[in-house]
Parts: structure tokens; C-alpha cells; sequence
């Protein structure tokens, strides 16, 4: 049995990795971690997530946690990042970072980091986003450099950062594929009179009601428009994939990885 802590146990991903635990008979939830000022210290994971009783209290103290534990799985908040990642460098235990809206400084330092542990950064944990950045890569690679490029993504109106994770991962795949920094050719949002530069690649973000997440990208060519387009309807995907990504991240070896790395491996989910 693979014993995983759970860090943002209180948060709406936490919760729907709670009870999607439930149904993966290799990994257990062994540990629920929040912040210090979270209300919900103490209570236990499982009945605060509506499901059965888990018999794992929430606590604040994720270095006691890691202890027993042979995966973390992190949806928390950026800022919380840099501690989250220390305490499990220093315990040399497998992380799963699926929180989004990192500085470019902190993304700097997975690399870092990676060299002590096992370290997979997911802005998104779904499969079909998984498959969507690798026909986006296609696309950008085989697609003439004059097919204009946006990417548009909506999401809920409590989530705070934008773009998101999953939209600046599409756009860095994108560049990547037609040998751009993405920071150099990167447009968020539009005002005002500014023509389009040939190569940009622009970007989009709507905010509205319960809106799980939806990721579309544009190449838009005279004549001719290709769409690709990933919809969410039900957030238990994410949790899924979050719970068989870090099942196949406990066993290994330290480095970087992406889901990329997951969909690839045909010992992988």
C-alpha cells in the first residue's frame, strides 16, 4: 500500500482527492495537511470531504507527516510552495505539485530541487490535457509559422490566478515547437490599439461561475482555423489523475517530471 500525505486537504481539490481515494486500493490518504490558520484542524479528512470517516485528522505539521509517508501529493497555493518543497527535499520524499501560479523563481528551483527527489509538476492532472498539450505540440510543429496562436481558457470565478497553469504550459509546448521563449512572444489579454506581431502567441482567461475548466488553442491561418479543444465537467478527473500520477511517481527516482512522462510510460496510467 502506498501511504500519501495530502497537502490543501481542506481546499476543493483535496476534498475530491478524498473521496476518489476511496476507489484506488493501492494508495491511501495517511496524512491531511492545511495551514496553521486553517478552521478545520483536527477534523477528520474524510467526513470534512463528505465521504466516510477516514480516521486522519488534519493537522498543520507536514515535516511529522512525511515521516511515514511515501508520496506527497501537493494542491495547495503557490506561496506555500517553497516550504512545501523544502520539507519534502529534506525528507527525500516523492512530490506531486499540482498547485499552479508560480513565479518564474520558483519554477527555477523545481530543477533545483529535483536533483534530491522525485518531483512532478502538474498543472493539470488530467489525462486528455495531457494528450491535448501533445497534439498542441504537433500542431505547432507542423502547422506553418504564419497560423496565428491564442489560447483561451475559463475557469470558475473563486480561481484566482491567470492565465492558467494548464494555459501557460499549452503556450510554452507551442513555443517550444517553433524554437520561441515563450516570455518573449507571450501577449496576456488585449486593450487599446496594438496589431498583432507575427509569432505571438496571446492568450485568454474567463472567469464565471462553476466552470470546472475548458482549454482551447486557436491556429488561425488565412482561409483555414484548426481547434483544439479539452473540456471539463467533472473535477473527480483531476483527482484521478492526481492519485494514479503520484502511485506512479512513488517508485521514482529522482528527477523532474511531467504527466508528459506518465502518458508515455506504458507502466504508467
Amino acid at each position: 500500500m502506498i501511504r500519501a500525505v495530502l497537502v490543501g486537504a481542506t481546499g476543493r481539490m483535496g476534498q475530491a482527492i478524498i473521496c476518489a481515494a476511496a476507489k484506488f486500493p493501492d494508495i491511501a490518504i495517511t496524512a491531511a495537511v492545511a495551514s496553521a490558520a486553517s478552521a478545520h484542524l483536527g477534523r477528520d479528512a474524510g467526513e470534512l470531504a463528505g465521504a466516510q470517516t477516514l480516521g486522519v485528522a488534519i493537522t498543520h505539521d507536514l515535516l511529522a507527516a512525511l515521516q511515514d509517508a511515501d508520496v506527497v501529493i501537493d494542491f495547495s497555493t503557490a506561496p506555500a510552495t517553497a516550504a512545501h518543497l523544502f520539507a519534502c527535499r529534506q525528507a527525500k520524499r516523492p512530490l506531486l505539485l499540482g498547485t499552479t501560479g508560480h513565479t518564474a523563481a520558483q519554477q527555477d528551483a523545481f530543477a533545483v530541487a529535483a536533483r534530491d527527489l522525485a518531483l512532478l509538476v502538474a498543472p493539470n492532472t488530467s489525462l486528455g490535457v495531457t494528450l491535448l498539450l501533445e497534439l498542441a505540440r504537433t500542431a505547432a510543429s507542423v502547422l506553418p509559422r504564419d497560423f496565428d496562436v491564442e489560447v483561451i481558457e475559463a475557469h470558475h470565478r473563486m480561481k484566482s490566478d491567470a492565465p492558467s497553469g494548464t494555459a501557460l504550459a499549452l503556450g510554452a509546448v507551442i513555443a517550444q515547437a517553433r524554437a520561441q521563449e515563450l516570455a518573449a512572444v507571450a501577449v496576456m489579454g488585449r486593450s487599446g490599439v496594438a496589431p498583432r506581431r507575427p509569432g505571438d502567441i496571446g492568450f485568454a482567461a474567463l472567469r464565471g461561475g462553476d466552470e470546472v475548466g475548458r482549454h482551447t488553442v486557436l491556429f488561425a491561418g488565412d482561409g483555414e482555423e484548426l481547434t483544439l479543444t479539452h473540456r471539463a465537467t467533472d473535477r473527480n478527473i483531476f483527482a484521478r489523475g492526481a492519485l494514479k500520477a503520484a502511485a506512479w511517481l512513488s517508485s521514482r527516482p529522482a528527477g523532474l517530471y511531467s504527466m508528459r512522462d506518465i502518458f508515455i510510460d506504458k507502466t504508467g496510467c
